[in-house]
């Protein structure tokens, strides 16, 4: 019988540069050496994924004139600013584990992570669906190195692969929006109604307004985000029922929730005029998978479109990372945030791809700039845009039928059960009248079956549908609308009644991605092909190492990016109830307290979802710093 000795020495592993255990057993009278070679995982991170050996490290420091790295950094590093003691990662209370581990060991310890995580079917809408990503876009997109370690695409001829994939996301924006010109993505949709804001307020012919009006029924993120962004830049935000906010000189924009949060179809047309008569420029967040059915806002009359691609082949993921969109008229293509992709032509006069406009971006023009060049979700814009490609405006219109054929039978039910519902027109969301005192009950039942609805302030609740939802669901949320108990009808008795049709007013009837690229790769091996084909004309870690400091994922191991597609991380709604997201509080927490160890500083926010907007989260955060002190000025 083995039995563990007391005592326990470390030896250092010269080979791979890591500290490991040296352990003595005995067996009966016996006792067994275990080497830290015997004992030390194979598939260590660091010698995986750390290009310089151990050997190769020695050799340049040693051509350096130094022993060692430590002595290199006695050498180069003042005393002054180094930490006087060593990281204390292993002591973080949320993981006090601080050794080194096997990339099994951490897909292991995800795994425990993930399981916290419990996966309702949730059905809280708010900009954010569940969706089905077309396997041949997860496999060959999502999870192949060749397209998510790309580097920022400034050199035209090694990425001309990429820019035709986001040039057909341009494509896909403005053909669905009915406006002129879009960019190649955004962060989300809160960030691009305020960048629809700012750039509204820049270009304003008033010049002494100040005053930006919002529909009380857009998404109550965006309401967040434009608040927290126009106040340090001197906008006020009124925010009312879009028939009643004033339409006069002390206002420059106005914002529209295309269909609103609450699930109403609106025609804008009347009001859009109105407020160009008032010498308001208008946008409108609109959902891009409605705008197959509906009349988009473009021929509204709108000046700017914003939302998200998100439900285009995007996991939910507790809320990102996703591709916003942003499409606006021709005539304001100089001012348009973000980064734009244009076709030009070569040497030889062969059609070619570039980036355009670039006077706009940072890298050239600084603080004149109208754009900051990272705020692109180039990855998830690629997903978007190949999800159109696969589906083609057939598809994709089925789909949409496909979720509003099951809204009116979720709608029709429900009223056949008693219940007010709040609009009469709607795409693929209901906001539901109950009794306060049922409201507890329904929420209780909803549980029960693993099922989130969305909660209002008030004595309603909201119900959002998918592409993922099913027949099944639908009886599932009835029941959960009728004590339990089934209902005196059957699906197919609803259907029978007939559905309600979509307002003419509001029913599309422009064409949309008609370009043959939307219209030839419906097939499995057809869309591989295609992908394969743009993917070797784009330079890659998979072809190549790329010397250039980035904040892209060019660095993230595959261990790293294997548990992004795990249902318990990719199918939460990001308005989940925190009960069912212990495995990302943990997450967070962790990490919160490794950056604080790291940093020095007492806390750490995750918020900020691009380098830039921590740029801008940091200015924020000392700007509130002075207030508090009454040295604002």
């Amino acid at each position: 019988m083995l039995e563990p000795r007391a005592d326990l020495a470390l030896n250092t592993d010269v080979a791979t540069d890591s500290i490991t255990p040296a352990v003595s057993v005995r067996s009966g009278g016996a006792k067994i050496h275990v080497s830290s070679q015997t004992l030390a995982p194979l598939d260590r991170f660091p010698c995986r994924h750390i290009g310089p050996s151990p050997a190769e490290i020695q050799q340049m420091v040693e051509a350096l004139g130094c022993q060692s790295l430590d002595e290199l950094i006695d050498q180069t590093i003042p005393d002054q600013i180094r930490s006087p003691r060593p990281l204390q990662l292993g002591q973080i209370p949320s993981r006090p584990v601080d050794e080194d581990r096997s990339e099994s060991q951490v897909l292991a310890e995800l795994k425990a992570i993930a399981s916290q995580n419990q996966v309702f079917r949730s059905f809280i809408g708010m900009g954010y669906y569940g969706c089905l990503t077309p396997p041949v876009i997860q496999r060959n997109i999502l999870e192949n190195p060749g397209w998510y370690t790309q580097y920022t695409p400034y050199q035209a001829e090694i990425a001309q692969g990429r820019l035709e994939a986001l040039f057909n996301f341009q494509t896909l924006v403005t053909d669905l929006t009915g406006l002129n010109i879009a960019n190649a993505s955004l962060l989300d949709e809160g960030t691009a109604a305020a960048e629809a804001m700012a750039m509204a307020y820049g270009i304003q012919s008033k010049r002494q307004a100040h005053r930006f009006l919002v529909a009380a029924d857009c998404h109550p993120q965006t309401l967040e985000v434009l608040q927290t962004r126009a106040q340090p830049i001197g906008i006020e935000i009124q925010v009312g029922a879009p028939q009643t906010l004033e339409l006069n000189e002390q206002a420059f924009a106005l914002l529209l929730q295309y269909p609103t949060t609450d699930g109403h179809i609106l025609d804008y047309t009347d009001l859009i005029e109105r407020a160009h008569q008032a010498g308001l420029l208008v946008i409108v967040a609109a959902d891009l998978l409605s705008l197959t059915l509906l009349k988009p806002p473009g021929e509204m009359g709108a000046d700017i479109a914003v939302g998200s691609t998100q439900r285009f082949g995007v996991p939910m993921g507790y809320g990102g990372p996703h591709a916003a969109y942003f499409a606006t008229r021709e005539e304001y293509k100089r001012q348009i945030p973000g980064r734009l992709v244009g076709l030009s032509h070569d040497v030889n006069g062969k059609p070619a791809l570039r980036l355009a406009l670039q006077t706009r971006e940072q890298h050239i023009r600084r603080d004149r700039a109208t754009s900051n060049i990272c705020t692109a979700q180039v990855l998830l814009a690629v997903i978007a845009s190949m999800y159109a490609v696969y589906h083609g405006p057939e598809g994709l219109k089925q789909i949409a039928q496909r979720i509003y054929r099951l809204t009116a039978v979720l709608a029709q039910g429900l009223e056949k059960l008693g219940y007010n519902l709040r609009s009469t027109a709607h795409f693929d969301t209901l906001r539901v009248e109950v009794s306060p005192e049922n409201k507890p009950q329904i929420l209780r039942r909803a549980k029960a079956r693993r099922i989130n609805l969305r909660v209002y302030e008030d004595a309603s609740l909201g119900i959002s549908l998918d592409e993922t939802t099913s027949a099944q669901d639908l009886i599932d949320l009835l029941l959960v609308f009728t004590e339990g108990q089934a209902a005196s009808f059957s699906l197919g008795d609803l259907v029978a009644e007939g559905l309600p049709q979509i307002p003419t007013a509001l029913q599309r009837t422009s064409t949309y991605l008609t370009h043959p690229v939307f219209n030839s790769f419906h097939s499995e091996t057809e869309l591989l092909r295609y992908l394969y084909r743009l993917q070797s004309r784009d330079l890659s870690l998979t072809t190549s190492m790329i010397p250039l400091g980035s904040c892209t994922m060019k660095l993230n191991a595959t261990v790293e990016m294997i548990p992004i597609t795990w249902p318990e991380f990719s199918s939460l709604h990001p308005f989940a109830p925190r009960e069912q997201t212990q495995g990302y509080q943990l997450l967070f927490k962790q990490l919160q307290e490794m950056l604080a160890e790291i940093t020095g500083f007492a806390g750490v926010s995750l918020q900020p979802n691009a380098g830039s907007q921590g740029e801008y989260a940091g200015l924020l955060v000392i700007r509130e710093y002075h207030q508090q002190r009454g040295e604002a000025h």
